[in-house]
């Protein structure tokens, strides 16, 4: 064997070993720390909220190979907000992947009662309290601010650990006296009346002018109090 021959492969030699010893190889607890990582950053969690990640272990049979690549994570951009595909991706010149099932929970803040209370209940801070809950266990329209709240009513029964939402509470109640304001950008009147239904935050509901006994439409912006927009 030529001497050239003999030092072709002693080179094809040492570049295999050092590549092979540049190669990074990945232990399952590696790839969980990763994925979470990669998650965390495509996936933001709700302001004052918080995501919890459940990486799923990876099969104990699937033998784990090295890479001379860094590692890439491709998530969906389209689920279910609860269950995602990960894909961890080695694009060396023999690429390979591995799909990784994670388990997403959203916790978010959300005012529920402290007690049972019952139809007609004023809300104040000894019966209702923030907590963090899972979002997808949540139905309708859920309130968190205490201040906002404090002063509206039940309209039905609860139990301890309800949600306080809009169509369990009223903030401007059948029957009770309303602040009236109607605005423009120039001037600004205020007067009073009765509502003539209930009313959360947002909607549009009829009241009851005490002073001309004409009924108009305003939109309920705080505790018995609606705001016509002319």
């Amino acid at each position: 064997m030529s001497k050239l021959k003999i030092l072709v492969k002693i080179t094809v030699i040492y570049f295999t070993l050092l590549t092979s010893s540049n190669a990074m190889v990945f232990d399952r607890d590696y790839l969980n720390n990763f994925i979470k990582s990669q998650v965390q950053e495509q996936i933001k969690a709700p302001a004052q909220g918080k995501l919890l990640i459940d990486v799923s272990p990876i099969d104990p049979r699937i033998n784990l190979q090295a890479c001379l690549s860094p590692l890439t994570a491709n998530i969906p951009e389209k689920h279910n907000g609860r269950n995602v595909n990960v894909k961890i991706v080695c694009a060396d010149e023999k690429p390979w992947h591995l799909y990784v099932p994670v388990k997403l929970q959203t916790i978010v803040p959300v005012l529920v009662t402290k007690v049972r209370v019952t139809k007609g209940t004023l809300l104040d801070n000894s019966n209702i309290e923030v907590i963090l809950k899972d979002s997808a266990k949540i139905r309708g329209v859920v309130l968190d601010d205490t201040k906002v709240v404090i002063g509206a009513r039940t309209k039905r029964n609860l139990s301890k650990g309800s949600a306080i939402t809009s169509k369990n509470t009223c903030f401007v109640c059948k029957g009770q006296p309303v602040n009236i304001i109607a605005k423009s950008a120039g001037f600004e009147i205020k007067s009073s009346g009765t509502a003539l239904r209930d009313g959360s935050l947002g909607d549009i509901i009829s009241v009851k002018n005490t002073k001309s006994g004409r009924t108009v439409r305003g939109q309920v912006n705080a505790i018995n109090q609606v705001v016509i927009n002319l």
